[in-house]
């Protein structure tokens, strides 16, 4: 098993940074508190269970017992995630970026766990200002995490690495998912209105249109880049499930994006674009969607699974300088990477303050390498999958495969590297 130790004695001699952080390692190792949480399970939830809990917080009591669960489960998440970086080579936790987020995740860690039981509902106001703070805290955590791995990738096997980068953001999505539910609940309590034209509970919307989704990211994707091609869409046009509209939307939008930036970019120079083509399924259990494009494949890559990884092994663009440097400024930004449509058109709008000359072709943006790791990431949260098809020369299917009825218990993984 790995261990986080000390280098070997011939090893190149400890910088000061490496050396405060290893002390800091040593004082942590007796912190009785972590091992005490760390050895109880998550106690998982089905999205299912989100909805139905969700619609009975207009009782006050199930409010504060929701806002109770909260605060006692992601210390649990949290310490798990803890044991997973303390399981690292030193020469990969000692590492800048990953260094940062293993501070900002015992600083959670801490606050949480002496966060007092909520009895009331100003009590609970407060705790809602408390999960708003910490998750701005944790905006950086992505593209750190992505940024130090890269770094760090020579040192890890990849099968190490990605199961370690899996278990991370998996996790990370689900203790978000946990708090901005209780807080989006405990704002419907309080009266305050919505802004959502949708019928939702929390965050979970109980009529998810998926073409109004799909026509959504496609308008936004053509605002932004000129001559991107156009998106069709058919199949089952009136599906509509309960599920949580930001995981679809990103997932959707960086799909498409891929789509669009592949077709503009292999039929750069051509009179005409053929279209992409997205066909939206509806069986018994699962909720399909199939994004079709004529944009030449992925030649690039083994296996388009490859696309996934955070590993330089299977994807060996992730040690690019362009990638690295990508990389460096978003996770120096105050705004760090929230993995939101909204937050990409943003940061997309920024860059015509200061143009690049594939953004005004329609064929790029900065590129950090962590959309599609991210889409199959949400896709896999509550039971899903993402696979793609490419036939080189001439374009990549895409299947998405979300499930239907909310039965699905969290995908959180163990802590075994």
């Amino acid at each position: 098993m790995l261990t986080l130790a000390r280098p070997a004695s011939h090893s190149p001699p400890l910088s000061r940074s490496q050396t405060t952080f290893l002390a800091q390692q040593r004082l942590f190792y007796q912190n009785k508190q972590l091992e005490l949480y760390a050895a109880r399970e998550a106690n998982r939830l089905t999205l299912r269970q989100l909805l139905f809990f969700g619609r009975s917080t207009s009782d006050a009591e199930r409010l504060i017992k929701s806002a109770n669960y909260v605060r006692t489960e992601l210390p649990i998440r949290i310490a798990h995630r803890l044991r997973d970086m303390q399981k690292l080579p030193f020469i990969v936790v000692a590492q800048g970026e990953v260094a940062k987020v293993y501070e900002l995740y015992w600083s959670a860690f801490e606050k949480f766990r002496r966060y007092p039981p909520i009895t009331t509902t100003d009590e609970n106001d407060a705790f809602c200002g408390f999960l708003t703070d910490i998750l701005r805290e944790h905006w950086a955590v992505i593209p750190n995490l992505s940024l130090g791995l890269s770094l760090a990738s020579p040192h890890l096997s990849a099968d190490v690495l990605d199961s370690f980068m899996r278990r991370m953001l998996i996790s990370r999505i689900s203790r978000r998912v946990l708090a901005e539910h209780h807080i989006a609940l405990s704002r419907m309590h309080s009266g305050k209105t919505s802004t959502y034209p949708e019928p939702h509970v929390g965050i979970i919307f109980t009529a998810l249109d998926v073409k109004r989704s799909l026509e959504k990211c496609a308008n936004l994707l053509r605002n932004q880049g000129k001559g991107w091609p156009e998106i069709v869409v058919d199949g089952h046009v009136t599906t509509r499930f309960a599920y949580i509209k930001e995981h679809l939307e990103y997932i959707l939008f960086e799909l498409l994006k891929n789509a669009m930036q592949a077709t503009a970019l292999h039929h750069r120079g051509a009179p005409g674009l053929p279209p992409i083509r997205a066909t939206v399924s509806s069986g018994a259990n699962d909720v399909g969607v199939r994004i079709s494009d004529q944009g030449g494949g992925l030649a690039t890559v083994k296996t388009p699974s490859d696309l996934f990884s955070f590993s330089h092994l299977r994807n060996a663009a992730r040690l690019d300088d362009s990638h690295i440097d990508a990389l460096r400024s978003v996770s120096s930004s105050p705004l760090g990477m929230r993995a939101t449509v909204d937050e990409q058109v943003g940061r997309w709008k920024q860059d015509l303050i200061d143009p690049d000359p594939e953004v005004q072709a329609g064929v790029g943006h900065t590129k950090i390498g962590i959309g599609l790791p991210m889409s199959n990431i949400f896709a896999t949260y509550f039971g899903g999958s993402l696979e793609l098809v490419t036939m080189n020369g001439w374009g990549t299917d895409v299947y998405l495969r979300l499930p239907k009825l909310g039965t699905n218990l969290e995908t959180l993984e163990g802590s075994e590297l």
